[in-house]
């Protein structure tokens, strides 16, 4: 009997043990980000803030995923962070679903979505689109499916009695048909948006939008689980001061672009703009 409670006593030190790693693990130098690959905002702030925690010591761990995939797995408090929800009209509906997810702050507000042309097609706005369905082929060039970009874009199409079809496979397969067609002066239209490096590489125009279909500027916002704060409130405050304005977003997109290497890249720009992210971390 001695023998079997002895037993009992270490199962339960053992399982408590292992309880307690568990709950101490959300509190631990872990940080696990969602980052969703090609999205070239996302994968530079994500690859920075990476560069600045781990020089703070933590172990940043990124996450490739869907926006849905993310923000649902940091519902399930399994993801910490996303540094790229779109508010307030791309990601409102899907931000919808998960009412605890907490909002940090605003990491850059000029953002921008819609559809995109080359500078030398001569057509200004969403309008003029009907008049060109020959030119275009009667195609759209898309991104993901499931995107919030790809279901504005279907919203047009019929908010503007479009006849045509948005073509949807990736980012990048999105990026490389708009530089092959400009290469050859073809006539393109694509689904776009800023901050991208693709408008300082290209001459790019995003048509009028006089529906307001794809809304009118957006903040790109970092968000949360729900416990994180509590978890990790010096975090809170660093990422409540993040932020780019136009010329430092465009100088990061620029140089990541540019890059084989994101991580070292990340890091090199952490190094030459060290006075800003002091002011992050709130250091003087």
């Amino acid at each position: 009997m001695k023998k079997i409670n002895y037993l009992l006593l270490i199962s339960s030190v053992i399982v408590l043990g292992i309880f307690n790693s568990c709950k101490n693990l959300k509190n631990s130098k872990y940080i696990n980000i969602g980052m969703v690959d090609g999205w070239a905002e996302n994968v530079a702030m994500t690859h920075v803030v990476k560069a600045i925690l781990d020089e703070q010591g933590y172990h940043v761990i990124i996450q490739k995923a869907s926006t849905d995939m993310i923000l649902a797995s940091m519902n399930n408090e399994d993801t910490d962070l996303f540094l790229g929800v779109w508010l307030p009209y791309t990601h409102v509906t899907k931000v919808a679903k998960f009412p605890d997810l907490i909002n940090l702050g605003t990491n850059y507000d000029n953002g921008r979505i819609g559809l995109v042309v080359p500078e030398y097609i001569p057509i200004e706005s969403v309008e003029d689109l009907p008049k060109y369905e020959k030119e275009f082929n009667n195609r759209i060039i898309g991104i993901e499916k499931g995107a919030g970009m790809t279901s504005a874009t279907d919203r047009a199409i019929i908010d503007y009695q479009l006849s045509y079809r948005q073509i949807n496979s990736s980012t990048v397969a999105m990026i490389t048909e708009l530089q092959n067609a400009i290469k050859r002066r073809e006539w393109i239209v694509v689904a776009g948006w800023q901050p991208h490096w693709m408008f300082g590489k290209m001459k790019l125009k995003f048509l009028e939008d006089p529906k307001r279909t794809f809304g009118e500027a957006e903040k790109i916002k970092t968000y949360s689980r729900k416990s994180f704060g509590k978890d990790h409130p010096e975090l809170t405050k660093f990422f409540a001061k993040m932020y780019f304005d136009d010329k430092t977003m465009t100088d990061l997109l620029t140089k990541m672009e540019d890059s084989k290497d994101k991580a070292a890249t990340a890091k090199k720009w952490v190094e030459d703009h060290s006075q800003l992210v002091n002011s992050w971390l709130d250091k003087h």
